[in-house]
């Protein structure tokens, strides 16, 4: 089961409490995955659960929708369910908090998807709405009002509403009641970030390493050419002894070599910035 299931899953469990919010929650399934004809609207849908629930609402608002085809859909490996519903669906020009919700609801149940960023991939959060052209200004009124901004698209005939920042579908989720969808996606997003500090770190450590290897090399050719030209052995013993350590170690880290020599890191710096000094000087 995907995450979109899981969602749609978890709404159905969650009826509306008036008849107001029942027909807010049918405009919205309507708007996203329905279309008007002569006899009704024709409602497709994909979920057994959703399908399931949807009828045992539409009898509660005494309108009848009825199976008409169920076929095998071979392209999303998935059932195709369509219903013909009767009756007449408006949503009201003033409305609570509670029916916009349930509208959102709908629209999420007739035409909505969301994923989750793939492990190993660059892939990100994406919350997606498959609208009616002509309902995806009213979908985008409501999500206004309810402080959701959405970025739209046309898909061929269709209008697509999307939410690709975690913190909006976070929000989503905990206001339409998707309590256990929320708590994976927020588990994936801890994970994620999780994930992405580590690499940070990673990048940073390697990033370290090759400054310190591209400092090793430049000290070895400098201390080389101390040497030839017999400069090293005019140095006080304590600035030839680290720079003869570095000339037999040039693999080391600055920790290791000062592990090597019985000194603190900070003090074989100071002698190695010192050698380098007088190397620059000529």
């Amino acid at each position: 089961m995907n995450f979109t299931q899981e969602i749609k899953k978890e709404l159905v469990k969650h009826p509306p409490q008036t008849r107001r919010e029942g027909v807010a929650l049918f405009c919205g399934v309507l708007d996203a995955g329905g279309k008007e004809g002569a006899d009704g609207y024709t409602l497709a849908l994909e979920s057994e659960s959703t399908a399931e629930h949807l009828l045992s609402l539409a009898e509660s608002l005494g309108a009848p929708m009825t199976l008409t085809e169920a076929a095998y859909d071979p392209k999303h490996g998935r059932d195709k369910l369509t219903f013909l519903l009767g009756g007449k669906w408006e949503l009201p020009d003033e409305r609570t908090e509670e029916e916009q919700i349930a509208y959102v609801k709908g629209a999420f149940l007739g035409g909505g998807s969301c994923t989750l960023p793939r492990t190993g991939k660059k892939t990100g959060y994406h919350l997606e709405f498959e609208l009616s052209a002509e309902r995806a200004e009213r979908f985008s009124e409501v999500m206004d009002e309810l402080q959701f901004v959405c970025g739209t698209t046309e898909r061929g005939d269709r209008a697509v509403a999307y939410i690709k920042s975690r913190e909006a579908i976070s929000d989503f989720l905990s206001v339409v009641g998707a309590a256990n969808a929320l708590t994976r996606f927020n588990e994936v997003s801890a994970q994620r970030e999780e994930n992405n500090y580590e690499n940070r770190a990673l990048n940073c450590s390697s990033g370290n390493a090759d400054r310190a290897a591209i400092a090793s090399v430049e000290q070895v050719r400098a201390f080389s050419g101390l040497r030839r030209s017999g400069k090293l052995q005019e140095l006080p013993g304590a600035l030839r002894e680290a720079a003869e350590a570095r000339l037999s170690h040039p693999e080391l880290s600055l920790s290791e070599l000062a592990q090597v020599l019985g000194l603190s890191r900070s003090c074989l710096n100071h002698r190695l910035r010192k050698l380098m000094e007088y190397y620059r000087k000529g």
